[in-house]
């Protein structure tokens, strides 16, 4: 199936629900669909490819053409003796592919519960909490190139995961369109529960089971973190900051109960963006209708009617607080467009 239109208001597609307009819209729920799109019509220099919009601010109208993968689908794809291989379309709920997970009892998933946003841009975006990647568990990536039409199919290796990043942020930007992602998930889960919160939740309803790491996830979030639906927001809005151990062991000498966590590099240590913002008394701010959550101080909100210029404009003063404060840079997790 698919639906074309210009001119098309995005306030469903974006999570902040910021009224933009889009030059043009091609949704698409099968690659042939964007396949044979592609050999029938040149695309404009501006594209955009759209997911669930739970990481997007747009700060203007969009003068270009988004494309949609709106794949559904989750399915058995191959087996060994450790492992099951699930295929999900780029169009899947990322919470419906872990529900699917847990239903089903296979390991790796669980602790990514409760995100927002679709399976495609799982890989772009490499999400992560709670001490676990998406890229854990990515076995392959399938995708089109905008330019041939042609099928692109990634190995883990191949899609240079890093900390919320990917190939697909760096040098395949808005040339390759995710389609499906086959994730490798374990018939004998291994069970992480790393962050002090989530194992007293866990430890709270007895048994460790995958379905209740999901549960506990699940809790721990809506206690913290608005729902869109009600509040537009982006989740987290910055990155949590790697810096090296020595500027590490510096901050934590000059300020009491200062967090700190461990990477998988030795030299480097991760810095909790919300504590530092928090400390900037930014916790609660509300600038029109453009905010910091009362409760998360890492989460932008937008309540009501604020543009997305808005919104950025006060990322903008976070950011400059927390350098003059901390002497610490913040990269937004969320993409500005």
């Amino acid at each position: 199936m698919i639906f074309y239109k210009e001119n098309i208001n995005l306030k469903s597609y974006n999570s902040f629900g910021l009224e933009v307009i889009a030059k043009s819209f091609f949704e698409f729920t099968e690659k042939e669909d964007l396949m044979e799109y592609l050999s029938k019509k040149a695309l404009p220099d501006k594209v955009l490819i759209l997911g669930g919009g739970s990481n997007l601010l747009f700060t203007s109208n969009f003068d270009g053409e988004i494309l949609y993968p709106n794949i559904p689908g989750i399915g058995l794809v191959n087996e060994d003796r450790n492992f099951i291989y699930i295929e999900a379309g780029a169009g899947v709920k990322w919470d419906d592919l872990v529900n699917f997970a847990v239903r089903y009892e296979l390991g790796g998933l669980e602790n990514l519960s409760s995100i927002p946003g679709n399976v495609g841009a799982s890989s772009v975006q490499n999400i992560g909490a709670y001490g676990k990647e998406a890229k854990d568990c990515i076995h392959l990536v399938k995708g089109v190139d905008i330019e041939t039409g042609r099928e692109i199919i990634l190995s883990n290796e191949e899609c240079c995961f890093g900390y919320r990043d990917s190939i697909f942020k760096n040098e395949l930007k808005g040339k390759m369109v995710v389609t499906s992602v086959i994730y490798k998930l374990e018939k004998f889960p291994e069970f992480n529960l790393e962050y002090g919160a989530l194992k007293n939740e866990v430890e709270k309803m007895g048994a460790v089971t995958l379905s209740n790491i999901r549960q506990a996830v699940i809790q721990i979030r809506d206690s913290k973190l608005p729902d869109p639906a009600k509040l537009g927001n982006a989740g987290s809005f910055f990155k949590n900051p790697v810096v090296s151990t020595e500027v590490a062991g510096k901050l934590q000498k000059q300020y009491e109960r200062f967090p700190l966590y461990e990477t998988s590099q030795p030299d480097q240590m991760k810095l909790a963006a919300g504590w530092l913002i928090d400390q900037c008394g930014w916790k609660g701010y509300r600038e029109g209708d453009a905010g910091v959550h009362k409760d998360q101080a890492l989460v932008l909100v937008n309540y009501g009617k604020a543009t997305g210029s808005e919104i950025l404009q006060l990322a903008e003063k976070i950011k400059k607080s927390v350098f003059e404060k901390f002497g610490v840079e913040l990269e937004p997790e969320v993409n500005v467009v």
